[in-house]
């Protein structure tokens, strides 16, 4: 996961500002949509579109944008009708993907993954085939200026994180799925608390700033599969058409690449 990780790095520092924020924006809206079709157009009451909304504030898609997402999810404003979808994939070499999409026609959407795979030397699994090898976790990303590495521990692990790994100048806490809320919860009633007190550099230009650099559900690998030249380089050629999808919200994989053979492939 960690060359799955970097890789998205380098990906985001590459075309932040290019064409690919629109498509970004596009997905979160059909995110926003289903969460809001299913439980209702307020936050308060709807966790899973809480969730959404964190993910865009934290990507600064627009306020409007936003808005009418919730609105068509909602039913105030005509929208298409979404089906969610995992698909669970085998590159070459046996690297494992799980693909999570957001669609109006699935047959469509199936052919296309299927296609992608299958051209690549892979193939679409049948249910379970690999998701037995990930486990559900829910990922906060936290600014490094914002707060202590002591003060984040105490307040993330006592209400039930597993972890909170620094990197750069950035935290991410991860949790067990059925341990995220409150997680999330807490480290947000802190940081906010930090925020109205003026502390850790929030200042008040940043007052409408979310407070969490990313906030989602991600599966994790229980295992790393390192691996290098043609199969490095066709891996990743799946994991940016994958991700490059106009249906695929999320892409996860088990692959590991060491950091200079991927900053030499990225660089290509």
């Amino acid at each position: 996961m960690a060359g799955h990780s970097h890789w998205k790095s380098i990906k985001h520092k590459k075309g932040a500002a290019d064409a690919k924020r629109g498509k970004v924006f596009s997905k979160l809206a059909k995110l926003i949509m289903l969460a809001a079709r299913q439980g209702g157009g307020d936050p308060r009451d709807n966790l899973r579109l809480r969730y959404a909304l964190d993910r865009a504030r934290a990507e600064s898609m627009p306020k409007d944008s936003i808005d009418r997402a919730v609105k068509k999810g909602s039913g105030e404003l005509q929208g298409a009708e979404l089906e969610e979808l995992t698909y669970e994939g085998i590159g070459p070499g046996g690297i494992s993907f799980i693909i999570e999409a957001l669609t109006d026609n699935r047959n469509r959407t199936g052919g296309e993954i299927r296609n992608l795979f299958e051209k690549r030397g892979g193939s679409l699994g049948k249910t379970n085939s690999v998701l037995w090898k990930f486990e559900r976790r829910g990922v906060l990303g936290v600014a490094g200026e914002h707060t202590t590495e002591e003060e984040l521990f105490e307040v993330a692990i006592e209400a039930g994180a597993d972890d909170i790994v620094r990197e750069e100048n950035a935290f991410t806490i991860y949790a067990k799925a059925e341990n995220f809320e409150p997680v999330r919860v807490a480290t947000q009633e802190m940081l906010q608390a930090k925020r109205d007190a003026g502390e850790k550099k929030w200042g008040e230009e940043e007052d409408d700033s979310p407070i969490f650099t990313r906030s989602e559900f991600l599966y994790v690998p229980q295992a790393a599969v390192p691996i290098s030249g043609s199969q490095a380089k066709q891996t990743l050629e799946i994991l940016g058409e994958l991700e490059d999808h106009e249906d695929v919200q999320n892409v996860f994989s088990d692959f590991d690449i060491a950091e200079d053979v991927l900053q030499e492939l990225s660089a290509d």
